[in-house]
């Protein structure tokens, strides 16, 4: 996922005032995001860099993206930064900052092994041609990546555009809902002996088989090959699926 850096230009929305009301910065940020190009999963630029384009303090900014957050336009990595999320059009969704707080790490995983299999079915049922071939593209990012960082950000790229090749908005808007709350749930710290993953790691065996199912239109594979490669993950994560 890429770092959209905006420069200034006449083009971007004019800067509230400083100490300016809440709602001037909610709607400045609003108008960054719409008018710069940003897609779901892009990252907004850091809070330094946001309260000097926009000439406030950092709380008042802290508190325009909470308001963000809870209308589910972006949502909050801690360490990471601040991502645009899929709800472009401001309508609050079901808490998705709320529903972070009440699912666990377990649960989350259940929730994907419920619903993604079914997406990746979805997929080799309806995946155009230039749809499979974004999900070959993210699935050899992942495998060339340098750093598990920059695997796991290809990793959700290629998830996502399995997602996108079902050609159904609804789908996609729920699995970007259950992206959301993945990221935001507080996960224990995974201990990594390696600078990248290994070139026998088992997701990408895994992620070969479900680019197969897909590529021959075969539903019924592309189901198992999700539901196997998810409950991998769970196993190394939790020892049990």
């Amino acid at each position: 996922m890429n770092e959209l850096i905006n420069q200034y230009s006449a083009s971007e929305p004019p800067a509230p005032a400083a100490g300016g009301h809440g709602r001037d910065v909610v709607d400045a940020l609003r108008d960054l995001i719409a008018g710069g190009g940003y897609q779901p999963g892009d990252r907004l630029p850091p809070e330094r860099e946001l309260t000097e384009r926009f000439g406030i303090k950092r709380a008042a900014l802290r508190k325009a993206l909470e308001t963000l957050e809870r209308d589910g336009l972006i949502w909050r990595h801690v360490g990471k930064g601040t991502f645009v999320s899929s709800a472009r059009g401001g309508t609050p969704v079901a808490s998705l900052a709320e529903l972070s707080r009440q699912v666990g790490p377990l649960q989350m995983m259940r929730a994907r092994l419920s619903m993604e299999p079914a997406i990746a079915r979805e997929a080799a049922v309806n995946a155009t041609a230039e749809a499979v071939a974004r999900i070959e593209n993210a699935r050899e990012g992942a495998f060339a990546a340098a750093s598990w960082d920059d695997y796991e950000a290809c990793d959700d790229v290629f998830h996502r555009a399995i997602a996108e090749a079902t050609g159904n908005a609804l789908l996609l808007a729920l699995f970007d809902q259950l992206n959301h709350v993945r990221r935001a749930i507080a996960w224990d710290t995974v201990v990594r002996t390696s600078e990248r993953p290994p070139r026998d790691h088992t997701s990408f065996t895994e992620h070969d088989r479900i680019v197969a199912a897909i590529q021959t239109r075969n539903p019924v594979e592309a189901h198992a090959a999700m539901r196997t490669h998810l409950g991998s993950v769970s196993a190394r994560l939790f020892g049990e699926v």
